[in-house]
Parts: C-alpha cells; sequence; structure tokens
C-alpha cells in the first residue's frame, strides 16, 4: 500500500486482516489494536507502539520494528520471517509457536516471554535479554546468542543453536 501512516492512533482499532503492506507506521500509536492476519509484509514500524496488540497469526514478513514497543502484544502463530526487531521492547510478548525464522533480535528485551515451540532458527539474539523467558520446545538451531541474558529461561526440550535437546 506504501501509504504515509506515521504517528498515526490507532489505539483500540480493528485492523483485523488489514491489508497494511509496506506502509509507513513510524512511531504509530498500535496499543490495544486488533490486528489478527493482518498483513504486515514489510511493514515500517519502527518505534511504533503496540503494547498489548493482537497480532496473533498476523503475517510481518520483513517487517521492520527496530526499538518498537511490543510488551504484552500477542503474536501467536504470526509469520515474523526476517523481520527486523533490533532493540525491541516486548517484556511478556506472547511470540508462543511464531515463525520467526532469520529475524533480527538483537538488543531486544524480551524479559519473561513466552517463546513455546516457537521458531527462533537463524535469528540473530546477540546481547538480546531472555530472563525468566519462556523457551519450552522452542527452535534456536544456528540462532546467535552471543551475549545473549538466559538467567532463570525455561530451555525444556529447547532445540539449541548446535541442533541438540536440551533436557533440562
Amino acid at each position: 500500500s506504501m501509504a504515509d501512516l506515521s504517528r498515526t492512533d490507532f489505539s483500540w482499532a480493528n485492523l483485523a486482516g488489514a491489508d497494511l503492506r509496506m506502509a509507513n507506521m513510524n512511531l504509530a500509536n498500535l496499543f490495544e489494536a486488533h490486528l489478527q492476519k493482518a498483513n504486515l509484509n514489510e511493514t515500517v514500524l519502527t518505534r511504533a507502539n503496540l503494547t498489548r496488540a493482537d497480532l496473533g497469526k498476523a503475517e510481518m514478513i520483513g517487517a521492520v520494528l527496530g526499538e518498537a514497543n511490543l510488551s504484552r502484544a500477542s503474536l501467536t502463530k504470526a509469520i515474523l520471517t526476517n523481520a527486523n526487531l533490533h532493540g525491541a521492547v516486548m517484556n511478556r510478548v506472547d511470540l508462543s509457536k511464531a515463525n520467526m525464522e532469520g529475524a533480527n533480535l538483537s538488543g531486544a528485551d524480551l524479559t519473561l516471554g513466552n517463546l513455546f515451540e516457537a521458531n527462533l532458527s537463524k535469528v540473530n539474539l546477540r546481547g538480546a535479554n531472555l530472563s525468566n523467558a519462556d523457551l519450552t520446545s522452542a527452535d534456536l538451531r544456528d540462532a546467535d546468542l552471543t551475549g545473549a541474558i538466559l538467567d532463570g529461561a525455561d530451555l525444556t526440550g529447547t532445540i539449541m543453536p548446535d541442533g541438540t535437546k536440551n533436557q533440562v
């Protein structure tokens, strides 16, 4: 769509199923917005507020979410392959069963995040904070965890970067 929706207030808006491909949504306010199954492929959401937004099953391939706030957002089964979430704030985010293959989560704060069965293969998690996150049965094959903080994280059944399944 290429629409310029930067700084627009979409708080509580119903955008379920909306086609927002490639839109410029820099600094947009999407607090508690309904974005289930929305198409956000290559959408630019730099520093956007997505706190408590529902992005369940949304398509966000190659989306740009640098420094965005996704705290308490729901991204269950969302597709975030090759998305850029560098420095994003994602406290208590729900990324259960999300496909994040090849995404950039460097420096992201995923404290207390739910990453149950998430596909995190080839993900850049350099310097990311995964303190007390639930990584149960998540797939971290070929992920870069250099400098990542995993204090208190649940790695039960997690497939580690070297391909071995964690039995802890």
